[in-house]
């Protein structure tokens, strides 16, 4: 029997339309208006384009006044705060990695209808070979899930439950963790090779398992990178070799395959993916002379209202003298359609509602780099932090977080970059670990490329500038930032 996870649980507890607010609040602008348009090609009573009745309350408009709230709109509650549905589903576990997506873009208000350009060919590829194996469509949706979680570099760094659970929410599909464990190993003998990994070892290891029944030297390799990747990454190449009783021949070569190796399978896509897509800001952020403005693009979000056409035949049913029983089964009828246009009406209004609260809560959080576009004024943040300020669950935050951009003077990013964990200095200080990170690339950026920085290296560094910070986690932070091993670094 299956078994379902909290999330999972959680999520058969809500109604259908708590469940399509909590996708509305997380769909970004630029998939907004298609699922508009499904809306409008299922519902009859939704109109969009004509100019409402004065007194037509379930008109949506596009503008908003500085506190976020829709121009000529009653609040939703007696704090302005809308009802937090989400609250049911998800958790702080949410992924909110650290990577980001930067583009320059053009302070001129007309350029913010030319979108930003973002789409990786490389995940064209990855579901393009989806195609050549025998899946069933469940299994074919689980796949493109799968494929869609993995970064740029080549690397899937998203928790398997955390997939399950998207499939529960996003496409309504149960399946087990065993279940995308299974489809993410023939994904993994996808090209390019290393594709799918959690981690490096595990890139490189399956870039090895296409070179080992052939090569000898790879299989010495894999041996190297299974039981000792340890004393690898420490460059012990003696004691590796006395464990394995090696050659001097025979241990080079194997070194030589695994020097021959890509720390990043999907590296060779990534000049394609920033220049043949688009990325469409969901919102944008502008200096006014020390005032910080924020604004929703809603472009992608049409004027919506009640048809009066179905209005109209709603009246006239309900005025009419004979109710025979074709005739309540229409009103019936007729009376779910508009109640779905208003609810619908409803839900674009509190999710832009709740994107524009959220995102001023981050705002003011960050003002300082709003302010200035200095990435040292980065204060830590986590999704809790947002949360407590807004008065909403954290599951919320993560929802407006995920997948959406914000257009500053200094750049358009996603969401999640602004959120990061502490670091406390040798003088109690709290900053952020982007400024630890700015100073691993500056070390790195600066190093004898001959004789390039190890992890440990780094550490002791950072230390002297009064961040204490172990060596697991100099690597972790080295490999957010793409930064090879000192090894792969290292010039012959």
């Amino acid at each position: 029997m299956l078994k379902l996870t909290q999330s999972q649980k959680l999520l058969q507890k809500l109604s259908p339309q708590q469940i399509q607010f909590i996708k509305l609040l997380q769909v970004p602008t630029a998939n907004l208006e298609e699922k508009i348009k499904e809306e409008l090609e299922v519902n009859p009573a939704l109109d969009v384009g004509a100019a409402p009745q004065e007194d037509d309350p379930y008109h949506l408009s596009d503008q908003y006044d500085q506190d976020g709230e829709p121009v000529s709109q009653e609040s939703s509650g007696e704090d302005g705060q809308t009802e937090d549905i989400s609250d049911y589903l998800m958790d702080e576990s949410d992924n909110m990695s650290d990577y980001h997506v930067r583009e320059h873009g053009d302070d001129d208000d007309d350029s913010r209808e030319v979108p930003i350009r973002e789409e990786s060919t490389f995940h064209e590829y990855l579901l393009s070979q989806v195609g050549l194996l025998d899946l069933t469509e469940t299994e074919q949706q689980v796949a493109e899930q799968v494929i869609g979680s993995i970064d740029d570099d080549g690397y899937l760094r998203r928790d398997v439950m955390s997939i399950v659970d998207d499939l529960a929410f996003n496409r309504n599909i149960y399946v087990t963790e065993a279940d995308v464990k299974r489809i993410l190993k023939l994904i993994q003998e996808f090209d390019p090779a290393g594709v799918g990994a959690s981690d490096l070892q595990e890139c490189l290891l399956l870039q090895l398992d296409k070179m080992t029944g052939t090569n000898g030297a790879a299989k010495v390799a894999k041996v190297i990178l299974t039981d000792y990747f340890e004393e690898f990454t420490r460059k012990h190449y003696d004691r590796i070799r006395q464990h394995l009783s090696l050659d001097n021949e025979a241990f080079k070569e194997a070194i030589q395959v695994i020097l021959k190796l890509t720390p990043r399978p999907g590296i060779a896509f990534s000049n394609g993916s920033k220049d043949n897509g688009y990325i469409i800001p969901d919102f944008f952020i502008h200096n006014n002379n020390g005032v910080l403005e924020l604004t929703l693009n809603s472009r992608n979000a049409p004027e919506l209202r009640v048809s009066e056409e179905y209005k109209d035949m709603l009246k006239t049913y309900e005025d009419g003298s004979l109710k025979d029983k074709k005739q309540k089964e229409a009103v019936m009828f007729i009376k779910q359609k508009i109640d779905s246009a208003k609810w619908f009406i409803d839900a674009i209004r509190q999710r832009q509602h709740t994107l524009l609260y959220t995102m001023k809560a981050i705002m003011d959080y960050q003002r300082e780099y709003f302010l200035s576009g200095n990435e040292s004024a980065l204060r830590p943040m986590i999704l809790k932090d947002i949360a407590d300020k807004i008065g909403m669950d954290i599951s919320t935050v993560s929802r407006v977080a995920n997948s959406k951009y914000v257009q500053t003077e200094y750049g358009t990013f996603l969401l999640k970059y602004f959120f990061s964990e502490a670091i406390t200095t040798d003088s109690g200080e709290e900053v952020s670990t982007y400024e630890v990170k700015n100073l691993i690339q500056d070390f790195v950026a600066n190093e004898d490329k001959h004789s390039p920085l190890s992890d440990e290296k780094l550490m002791e560094m950072l230390s002297e500038k009064g961040f204490q910070v172990a060596r697991r986690t100099v690597a972790k932070y080295r490999e957010q930032l793409h930064i090879p091993v000192a090894r792969l670094r290292k010039l012959a």
